[in-house]
């Protein structure tokens, strides 16, 4: 009798661990920054390199400490589809899939949307933490996402490599500054 309740304890124990593991990834860290918490929706201009702040409706977003590529955002362009005509194009874009509680943001209909020209892909703001942009993709009917991803700087630092030619030093602690790769 005291095996089948030591067994029956472990089961129990590893049950309420992975639903905390579980919970942590998918909930615990995240919160809903307001559009102005969030800095705006913004693009850079594609001939002056200017970052400029569009109007938009219906902001929704997510973001946690923990990672600085976990933001994620929704909004709305209105009528104003042609705001963003001047801004600079995102080539490479890849949206991150967004917790599943987060519906505004469906990373794989915003891939295909951007893979047939469904939507079209802008640079927000380049290296907004060391190694990461912030992307924009503004659909013709008005609907926007923004989302956090690691630029080729990024890519070889976090490596554990140098940076490319034509990227900034890493800030101290990101990685081995300087460094040959492995």
């Amino acid at each position: 009798m005291t095996g089948r309740l030591l067994i029956l304890l472990m089961l129990v124990s590893a049950l309420a661990v992975g639903a905390g593991v579980w919970y942590a990834q998918v909930y615990a860290y995240y919160e809903e920054p307001s559009l102005e918490e969030a800095g705006g929706v913004v693009l850079t201009d594609g001939e002056t390199g200017e970052v400029r702040e569009i109007p938009v409706e219906f902001f929704q977003a997510i973001d946690s400490d923990s990672s600085p590529i976990r933001f994620r955002a929704c909004f709305d362009l209105g009528e104003r589809v042609d705001a963003v005509a001047w801004a600079a194009p995102y080539e490479g874009a890849q949206p991150l899939v967004a917790p599943g509680w987060f519906d505004c943001f469906d990373a794989g209909a915003l891939d295909a949307a951007l893979s047939d020209g469904g939507a079209t892909a802008y640079l927000g703001v380049g290296d907004i933490h060391y190694g990461i942009d912030r992307v924009v993709a503004v659909a013709p009917d008005g609907k926007g996402w923004m989302w956090h991803q690691i630029n080729r700087c990024g890519a070889a630092v976090f490596d554990g490599g140098a940076p490319p030619d034509g990227c900034p030093p890493p800030p101290e602690g990101t990685a081995r500054q300087g460094a040959a790769p492995n």
